[in-house]
């Protein structure tokens, strides 16, 4: 067993790095957090450099590598920020959708988009009145000649607005089906079509830099064409896209998390209390230790969720054990960031605050943790007669 990175992972890593040191600045970010903004010039520039869909084939505007790429792209852009870091990680959210499952014109035509930063991509499951239950869905596609007609609402989108290039929509195409979730397939829906409107959840504790909308879809017609893979494989079809993206939003926490403790660590280093460093007190470095051993154990199951989804294996109790795990953890370590700050760890200047309240989101989106639980649980126990 190899815990080495490769050398071609090490150069990643670093060129992340030094984007990170070139293009964060401090008041920029405080000022596009406060206002709400996406950080769209360095968007660009990360799509330029080939963060933004690295994971994607060379024919598609990628670099042909694998989810560990990509998430070690996503970690260390969460640890030099957790907020723009999370815009840039999620500017291709549910492109493995059409990835995976999407016909070569699909692909052909919206990927390169994504990887060059010319859209955000969405993937529109979560629904006002279902939430995390997506065995039924409210929205409905119904054929009509040559197209679907789409009606229905979705919440909580990532992305959705002005950004926005296209929908990964997951609808109720066939509402006879036993059980509900067979009747479900996923649509590819454009942005500018008619019929389809947005507008903002309101405002949110964290990734406030991000889009997130509530998306309408009135009578939007598309062409039968626009069906993402196979009809009434959809439910099916998302749950496979989960094991990759929980993969994705695990590198997310960890890198929140190292990114708290990086500046944690600093602070203490730095600071006297009592005629000595903070970080000489036997109960800062316990802190410190304790914060340290839970971004490792993070990191080591969303390296080993990676690692094993690029072997060709899909493993739902490993990806969950990896999100679960790294959502809590940078939760905590932010959590104790703050503690370790005083009072400074309250205000906006020192970072940890803004840290800590994008955290909690990783507990939340992809399936919160109890439904992490669940999937855990499930494969643990199996069916039960």
């Amino acid at each position: 067993m190899e815990f080495e990175l490769s050398k071609q992972q090490k150069e990643i890593q670093k060129a992340v790095r030094d984007f990170v040191k070139g293009e964060f600045d401090k008041e920029l970010i405080q000022s596009l957090d406060e206002k709400h903004d996406y950080p769209v010039d360095i968007w660009k520039k990360a799509a330029e450099l080939g963060f933004i869909g690295i994971h994607f084939p060379e024919a598609y505007s990628g670099q042909g590598f694998g989810v560990m790429e990509n998430i070690l792209v996503a970690e260390e852009l969460c640890r030099g920020d957790s907020s723009v870091g999370a815009c840039l990680l999620l500017a291709g959210f549910a492109s493995e959708i059409v990835l995976h499952f999407g016909s070569e014109s699909q692909k052909a035509t919206w990927l390169p988009k994504v990887a060059e930063g010319e859209v955000l991509s969405c993937g529109a499951f979560t629904e006002p009145d279902h939430g995390s239950d997506i065995t039924t869905m409210a929205t409905t596609a119904v054929k009509d000649g040559d197209e679907w007609v789409i009606n229905g609402a979705k919440v909580f989108i990532t992305n959705g607005g002005p950004l926005a290039g296209f929908y990964s929509v997951l609808c109720q195409t066939d509402p006879d089906a036993s059980p509900s979730h067979r009747g479900l397939s996923l649509i590819l829906v454009e942005a500018d079509r008619p019929g389809v409107s947005t507008q903002s959840v309101g405002h949110k504790m964290g990734i406030r830099m991000m889009d997130t909308a509530e998306v309408i879809f009135k009578d939007v017609r598309v062409p039968l064409d626009n069906l993402i893979g196979k009809e009434g494989r959809g439910f099916y079809q998302v749950l496979e896209f989960f094991d990759e993206s929980r993969i994705l939003i695990a590198a997310q926490g960890l890198g929140t998390a190292q990114g708290a403790f990086d500046r944690a660590l600093a602070y203490v280093k730095d600071r006297e209390q009592f005629g000595r460093k903070i970080a000489q007190f036997q109960i800062t470095q316990h802190k410190l230790a304790d914060m340290a051993t839970k971004i490792e154990q993070a990191r080591l199951l969303t390296y080993k969720a990676a690692w094993n989804f690029d072997q060709g294996r899909l493993d739902p109790k490993l990806t969950s054990m990896a999100k679960m795990v790294a959502g809590r953890t940078a939760v905590e370590v932010c959590d104790e960031a703050i503690q370790l700050l005083g009072g400074y760890g309250y205000m906006a200047e020192y970072d940890v605050e803004r840290f800590a309240r994008d955290a909690k989101i990783c507990e939340i989106y992809e399936g919160t943790k109890e439904i992490q639980k669940n999937t855990i649980a499930s494969a643990l126990v199996g069916k039960l007669k």
